[in-house]
């Protein structure tokens, strides 16, 4: 290579690399939104999924085991307080019942008999205790016997009542063994499940020794959703707050829900973390509709909220509270600015940003930093 080919090959070099440090550089795209006056409330959300739950939910069984006779409901009835659900054997009391009304009336009629007697008794003793005073060929000894006989009669007589007491107290206790084998409704509901069967035997549930229920019964009438909140941010919640709850079957958030419960311990539970079960009841006819026992269901309790207060949006704030702005001369600034209220979806500024001032919300290539040329994204 020649001396004047080799000064023209180092000159177009020179001239590529003056052209590249030299030239405007290419502004990057960036999405803004305003910092604007608007509701800010902070708010404290379930750490794992919550569920809704009935209110009252009953797993249901005999008081005394036997085989299945009669099953009055099938799944999904809806039943009434006290309505017969299910009937256990029981052929051998109502035939003790049948004996214990015949002994009744057999009783009553051996009382009836026998007082009639301690009356006639009485009568007798009686007359010839006024021929005693008179006179009149009575000794003492036929009086003293006829009184004694009428007053043995008279107990006799109150024996027999009480023999009918004894009986009625019988057919109680049979109709109570028969009550036993009897499964009626505690509380107007609808019948989730059915785990028996015609001719099958169930058993109570043994101390210890979990079984599966005769009949679950459910009360949809009240639901709640029941999650649990960090131990962190327990402390802040207390009961009658406002909430919202969401869930994966439906779009919509409902919010007409207000803290009823607060569980009185942590749960501790093996590789997860520390919890308290919150419990939030809705009131609204409309959110409680179409909602079945057992969806997920999140939460957010309202903790504080502000109608107008000066906020920016979340997804704009990085780490220790600053914002990138959009200057009118299309430079990034980097601003630090007092936060105060904040959710997932805005932070309250208390000072270092203005109304009106444009944040940046996402920007168009990787690793922007503050004193970039930007431009707004259309």
């Amino acid at each position: 290579m020649n001396k004047k080919t080799l000064i023209f090959f180092l000159l177009a070099i020179a001239i590529g690399i003056a052209y590249f440090v030299l030239r405007d550089p290419e502004p990057v795209t960036v999405k803004t939104a305003l910092v604007e006056r608007g509701e800010v409330s902070a708010t404290v959300a379930n750490t794992r999924v919550g569920t809704v739950k009935a209110c009252r939910r009953a797993y249901l069984a005999p008081a005394t085991g036997g085989q299945v006779a009669e099953l009055h409901v099938r799944e999904g009835d809806r039943v009434k307080q006290d309505q017969l659900l299910l009937e256990v054997w029981n052929q051998d009391l109502k035939e003790q019942v049948k004996l214990q009304k015949a002994q009744i009336k057999a009783n009553q009629a051996t009382a009836e008999q026998t007082c009639l007697l301690a009356a006639s008794a009485q009568r007798e003793a009686d007359r010839l205790a006024r021929l005693l005073q008179k006179n009149q060929f009575v000794s003492e000894e036929q009086v003293d016997i006829k009184s004694t006989d009428a007053k043995a009669r008279r107990a006799a007589c109150t024996a027999a009542h009480e023999a009918i007491a004894v009986s009625r107290a019988n057919l109680d206790f049979t109709r109570a063994s028969i009550e036993r084998t009897l499964l009626r409704a505690p509380f107007d509901g609808v019948v989730a499940e059915i785990n028996a069967e015609l001719g099958e035997f169930v058993t109570p549930s043994p101390p210890g020794i979990p079984t599966l229920p005769a009949i679950d019964l459910l009360d949809v009438s009240c639901l709640f959703v029941s999650a649990p909140i960090d131990e962190v941010d327990a402390p802040q919640i207390k009961t009658g707050m406002s909430a919202c709850v969401s869930l994966d079957a439906f779009s919509e958030k409902r919010c007409s829900g207000t803290v009823s419960r607060i569980a009185p311990y942590v749960q501790e539970k093996e590789k997860q973390a520390r919890t308290v079960e919150v419990e939030v009841k809705l009131t609204d006819p409309q959110d409680i509709r179409d909602l079945l026992p057992g969806y997920s269901a999140d939460i957010e309790v309202l903790l504080a909220d502000k109608h107008q207060a000066l906020r920016v949006p979340a997804e704009a704030v990085l780490e220790t509270n600053r914002v990138l702005l959009l200057r009118d001369d299309g430079l990034l600034e980097e601003r630090t600015f007092e936060p105060g209220l904040s959710n997932w979806n805005y932070v309250e500024v208390l000072s270092g940003l203005a109304i009106g001032d444009k944040v940046v919300l996402s920007v168009g290539q990787e690793g922007v930093v503050a004193g970039a040329y930007a431009r707004e994204q259309p």
